[in-house]
């Protein structure tokens, strides 16, 4: 028999809009922690696997408080594993209502710097060596 954490990740359902724009890096305790599919920045997604959270007060505390451990530790390994000069955190929903945490490495002179990344130009694809290598050293870090 399941308790309710287990029932609560297993029937977990990313937003379609999500799981398209990017992929699985891997599961920490509370989040799926995935990386956007736009090379031009270093982008990570933290993902509470919770379903029908859409503000993080809308989370237990304990959920909260392992929402906050699980993004500073994701943030200070982007940091550590790009050399970044500015880690944004931001938690903003405003077209996607599952609640889920932007982590982006941002670097003097990227692509709208010091401007936000949100709705600047076309997303850049990686190409599989240089994902691999960002999630390689990614990892490391964490």
């Amino acid at each position: 028999m399941k308790n309710k954490r287990e029932e609560s990740l297993s029937d977990f359902e990313l937003d379609g809009r999500l799981a398209r724009d990017s992929d699985l890096v891997t599961v920490l305790g509370l989040c799926q922690l995935r990386i956007l599919k736009d090379s031009r920045w270093p982008w990570l997604m933290l993902v509470p696997q919770r379903n029908g959270m859409v503000e993080i007060f809308d989370l237990t505390p304990l959920d909260q408080a392992l929402l906050a451990f699980e993004t500073n530790t994701v943030a200070a390994a982007l940091k550590e594993a790009t050399g970044a000069t500015k880690v944004n955190v931001g938690a903003l929903g405003n077209i996607v209502r599952q609640l889920h945490v932007h982590v982006i490495a941002r670097f003097e002179g990227d692509p709208n710097w010091p401007g936000p990344v949100w709705g600047f130009g076309q997303a850049v694809p990686y190409d599989e060596p240089q994902k691999q290598d960002f999630l390689k050293k990614l990892i490391e870090a964490l």
